[in-house]
């Protein structure tokens, strides 16, 4: 949507130059995961060297000599740490942000020892799997991901992953969640299946040298509004949907809907998905009745 958008921002028809940057700020993604997901493990190491440091203080106290080491001990972020998928990832795709950038990790630290959440866990020194997965889980939901200084930061980095941040955290808390005291953590991937990956070019393509024809679908079918006071991303959201509902058989019509409402919701204006609604469900009885519809598999209509 936002690159339909972009085209038509710029009045430009250089559909592949603005394909391209799709497909690489979505690749970008993945290292947005990646930095996420590794902040974990640099907390940890910066934790291990901060109570090193205290034990060989010259008036070391007794407590600096024999700490608790439940935090550094904790069986996910040791995961984290002994996951060969996740530190060929990080090399492979060259991310060096913590080393770069290593401020943020001690911000985040601090942030999280300074929480009732880490001393109800640090209240004991021995802990379950189950506890420990879920204090990192909530670590990361309640301390990193809406931390402001880290999304200033990574705002910065990269200005398109404003709209990917919540996304990848939710990814991240859910595998967290997840995670198996007998397996090894294992990278998400960007992609599903090759499909789900051309699916994107596919849909941005079918959309942009439709557009004509997919705005006659919806045009004569607003009697109550002039064409041209429609919201920009109205009708870019409409032409989208229009374009699964008539080129994309394998996708439901229930998801195409709930998809580009919660788009509108996100994006255009407030009673933006309740005009659209009322547009794309008229047009799939009309498509219906006149068999423009072809869906195949269960379930997809």
């Amino acid at each position: 949507m936002q690159s339909i958008y972009a085209l038509h921002q710029k009045n430009s028809d250089d559909i592949e130059k603005e394909e391209k940057f799709l497909l690489h700020s979505i690749d970008s993604i993945q290292d947005l995961y990646l930095i996420m997901l590794s902040s974990l493990a640099e907390i940890r190491k910066k934790e291990i060297l901060f109570l090193e440091a205290s034990s060989k203080k010259h008036l070391a106290t007794s407590e600096e000599k024999n700490p608790n080491r439940k935090f550094v001990n904790n069986a996910i972020l040791q995961q984290l740490e002994d996951s060969n998928s996740l530190s060929i990832a990080l090399e492979k795709r060259k991310i060096t942000n913590w080393t770069n950038d290593d401020t943020y990790i001690l911000i985040l630290l601090n942030e999280i020892k300074q929480s009732t959440l880490y001393a109800k866990y640090m209240s004991t020194k021995k802990s379950s799997f189950q506890e420990d997965r879920d204090f990192i889980a909530d670590v990361f939901s309640e301390l990193i991901a809406p931390n402001e200084k880290l999304y200033d930061y990574l705002e910065d980095t990269k200005l398109t992953w404003v709209d990917d941040i919540p996304v990848v955290n939710t990814q991240i808390v859910k595998q967290l969640k997840q995670v198996s005291e007998k397996e090894e953590f294992r990278v998400t991937k960007l992609y599903k299946d090759q499909e789900d990956q051309e699916f994107v070019s596919l849909l941005f393509k079918k959309t942009v040298l439709n557009e004509v024809d997919l705005a006659k679908e919806y045009i004569d079918k607003t009697p109550n509004w002039d064409a041209e006071r429609i919201a920009e991303l109205d009708t870019i959201i409409l032409k989208m949907a229009i374009c699964e509902f008539l080129k994309f058989p394998s996708i439901p019509l229930k998801v195409t809907i709930n998809e580009y409402l919660e788009i509108a919701k996100e994006y255009s204006t407030p009673k933006s998905s309740i005009f659209i609604n009322g547009i794309l469900d008229n047009l799939i009885k009309e498509f219906q009745s006149e068999n423009k519809i072809k869906k195949t598999g269960r379930g997809l209509l």
